[in-house]
């Protein structure tokens, strides 16, 4: 209890104050309220697998009015990204605003380690209201019912098992799906992004205005299979998709990829055996397209209720994606590996009056700074744990100096789909530097400012060796955790994964023409000596 509010509630003897001592009562009191005034309203909208270029305002072929109105009339973060292109992994960094190595959520099956700290509860205590609605999705291998259980830090609960269903409908035993709220089951009634608005809403009809709230609304969509909404189901009928430059299997396209990419076209996540099936990807990304046009729906009620409470004005409503998603670049699908389309996210903040309206965001943000800068909008110091740092400054136009140079990306192999090898990279303004873990295979090194499709890998070209020397020690060193260790974790295989092939369909990849070598070549032991060393030689 404040000082103020102890001599008000002191009613055994009267309150005598001179001028000095009402001067400082209400200096006081108006320190408090702006310390009040600080604590923003939060509305958090978590998509799956939304890329960043899955929006209105850089696909003219889509229909989002409502998140071109966040872009608009708040801030587009451009150069968004995720740590991880895994929903648990990436969904757990925001939450904790650490890297996977810190948070120890590796894969889709390991849940969080228990006393997991999460961002809300730093909020309930400083007297938000807290709900979270949706795709909880931490630790399948838990298994139903323990991994959609309510969680630290959230005053009001719903989720459901895993990946949750786009349209409701009874399990083999005859029993509905379900959502968990606040620990009973609810049987899901209709289409599940609209359901999911539905509780969200009610939810803020319920809040104390008079008190600060955050809600962390967690959609299923756009995860596949991709299932839209009946009154979208025709949408972008007439629309022709563009086909990815990098798409088709030439040696153009082929030159310079590690086998694993090449091998990969050919498997659960590329274009020659998508989900190991027929599957036209481009018609597939049309309904990636129809689905998400009833979250843009959701945005759009969400805003709605803002401006009919009075409540735009001190509420800050942040659209983030979990992962992205390739629809055909390098011949791949899906998400977990390092390129461009598959890490980079849409990020916007819509906030009138408190953020830069129609700013543009050339800095690189992920989503380990989430946490820390929903705690600053709160008036909330960030914890000395987290790896990520509030980007609020720059939203509102007040940041000074250089912001971030370069970040960490990872992600550990999963045997249920092992096509993907555990992937290290280091990306910069600049450049971008991939390493693989436990296989025999090449680097890949990126000049994003003039090859911002990752055409041209620069692995072998001497003339950047200083480059890939320095990136080399960076992503080294960011990759030890916050104990100083170096560990890559993995979960217990119980399956043989998704392994199979089609027949007649491409063949698996050669070895780099450079790494055919004869027992008479010189240099064959040369990998043992460090490559700064050859600099100082040249």
């Amino acid at each position: 209890m404040s000082n103020i509010t102890k001599a008000l509630r002191n009613k055994s003897r009267p309150l005598i104050l001179g001028i000095t001592s009402c001067v400082a009562l209400f200096s006081q009191i108006s320190a408090v309220q702006a310390a009040e005034a600080q604590k923003r309203n939060i509305i958090y909208v978590l998509t799956d697998d939304q890329r960043y270029d899955e929006l209105g305002i850089l696909n003219p072929i889509l229909d989002t009015p409502n998140m071109d109105k966040l872009a608009n009339e708040g801030v587009h973060f451009k150069n968004a990204f995720v740590t991880t292109a895994l929903c648990s992994p990436s969904r757990a960094s925001i939450l904790t605003g650490q890297y996977m190595h810190n948070h120890g959520v590796v894969d889709n099956n390991k849940p969080p380690r228990e006393g997991t700290i999460f961002f809300p509860q730093y909020l309930q205590e400083q007297g938000y209201q807290t709900a979270f609605v949706g795709k909880w999705h931490m630790g399948e291998d838990a298994g139903h019912g323990a991994n959609d259980a309510p969680q630290p830090g959230f005053d009001y609960w719903l989720s459901f098992p895993g990946q949750g269903i786009y349209y409701p409908k009874k399990k083999p035993n005859g029993k509905p799906y379900t959502f968990n709220v606040n620990g009973k089951r609810v049987p899901q009634t209709k289409y599940i992004t609209d359901e999911l608005t539905d509780y969200t809403i009610d939810w803020l009809d319920n809040v104390d205005q008079e008190k600060p709230f955050m809600v962390y609304l967690s959609h299923k969509a756009v995860h596949s299979n991709f299932a839209p909404a009946k009154r979208h189901e025709n949408q972008y009928e007439k629309d022709e998709l563009p086909v990815p430059q990098s798409q088709a299997d030439t040696p153009e396209n082929r030159k310079g990829k590690p086998m694993w990419v090449q091998n990969q076209r050919n498997s659960w996540h590329g274009v020659d055996f998508p989900y190991h099936s027929s599957l036209d990807v481009q018609s597939y990304k049309k309904q990636y397209h129809r689905a998400l046009s009833a979250v843009d729906d959701s945005l759009g009620r969400i805003l709605v209720w803002l401006d009919e409470n009075n409540l735009t004005d001190s509420t800050t409503v942040i659209l983030m994606g979990d992962n992205g998603f390739m629809f055909g670049e390098h011949g791949l699908i899906d998400k977990r590996n390092a390129y461009e389309e598959s890490m980079r996210v849409p990020l916007l903040a819509y906030a009138p009056g408190y953020l830069e309206a129609g700013k543009v965001v050339e800095e690189m943000v992920a989503n380990i700074d989430i946490a820390p800068t929903l705690l600053d909008m709160a008036g909330v110091k960030a914890p000395e744990h987290f790896d990520g740092q509030s980007f609020l400054n720059i939203a509102q136009g007040k940041a000074e100096g250089k912001w971030r140079n370069d970040f960490l990306y990872e992600y550990y192999w999963e045997f249920n789909y092992p096509s993907t090898p555990t992937t290290f990279a280091l990306r910069s303004d600049d450049y971008k530097l991939i390493q693989y873990h436990g296989i025999w295979d090449t680097e890949e090194l990126y000049d994003l400012k003039n090859d911002p499709r990752e055409m041209n890998n620069l692995i072998n070209d001497e003339k950047y060796l200083p480059v890939i020397v320095e990136m080399r020690k960076k992503l080294f060193d960011r990759l030890a955790n916050n104990q100083g260790e170096h560990t890559v974790p993995f979960t217990e295989k119980f399956s043989s994964g998704a392994v199979y092939r089609e027949g007649s369909r491409s063949k698996a990849a050669e070895f780099p023409k450079q790494w055919e070598k004869s027992e008479t070549d010189e240099g064959l032991r040369s990998f043992m000596k460090h490559d700064k060393k050859k600099i100082k030689a040249d």
